[in-house]
């Protein structure tokens, strides 16, 4: 498909190849402002686990602060017509996107992606309690708008609840993607590994916050699932 410009903010997007099932490349595009891929028509579907990994790791690189766009009605990048919001479910986890109403694809944030893919999972009443101590006001990971832990666990604006990376649950879904891809070397076999250690290193985090300085800055300039995303990218960043 090549760049295209992102339908909900118009800056360019950047196009990423990845291995789809039976052999088949499968193209993305990447919008760094909004925090959003663009899929063409089942394209999701298409990805390899090492692929999905991959995106993962993407995601984990190019986490930052979401800008808000409110302005502008997204439209198809192929045909131009406006996107429908779109509601799903992935076991017990709703997901949303913005689809073309002619089939050409669907536009899928990073935090709906990861959400999509069971990577997320809402805090604790303990862990927004030990964060309230140390941060008054976080941005939401789904919409970009500021939440006021005084005010509540949820954001005022979309309705999303506070949420994080769900470590525990990606160490399970690396090694089941893992395994699904065995034998074709595309799968680092020590990510479970290093998902584990982001695992353990979070617990304590939220044990003992005030000591996390990096992490609390990540978490003040972005969002909480942010911050998980730029953990596990340096440990993989150590790593190689």
């Amino acid at each position: 498909m090549g760049s295209v410009e992102c339908p909900r903010c118009g800056s360019p997007m950047p196009e990423e190849t990845l291995d789809g099932r039976n052999g088949r490349p499968v193209s993305i595009n990447l919008c760094h402002p909004c925090q959003a891929f663009w899929f063409d028509t089942h394209e999701s579907l298409s990805l390899t686990p090492g692929s999905t990994l991959s995106l993962f790791r993407l995601i984990g690189e190019h986490s930052a602060r979401r800008t808000t766009q409110g302005a502008r009605t997204p439209g198809c990048p192929r045909c131009q017509a406006p996107l429908r919001r779109t509601h799903d479910m992935q076991r017990t986890t709703r997901f949303e996107y913005l689809k073309c109403p002619s089939g050409h694809g669907r536009l899928t944030s990073f935090f709906d992606f990861l959400r999509e893919k069971d990577f997320i999972r809402p805090l604790t009443a303990a862990q927004i309690a030990e964060l309230r101590q140390n941060v008054q006001t976080v941005n939401c990971s789904n919409c970009g708008g500021p939440v006021d832990l005084n005010n509540g666990s949820a954001c005022g604006h979309c309705g999303s609840p506070l949420s994080m990376l769900d470590l525990k649950q990606a160490e399970a879904m690396v090694a089941q993607l893992r395994d699904a891809d065995r034998g074709k070397g595309t799968v680092d076999p020590a990510l479970p590994l290093e998902l584990l250690r982001a695992k353990r290193d979070v617990e304590a985090v939220f044990s003992s916050l005030e000591t996390e300085n990096r992490w609390l800055r990540d978490v003040s300039s972005q969002d909480l699932v942010g911050a998980g995303l730029k953990m596990v990218a340096r440990w993989l960043d150590r790593k190689a």
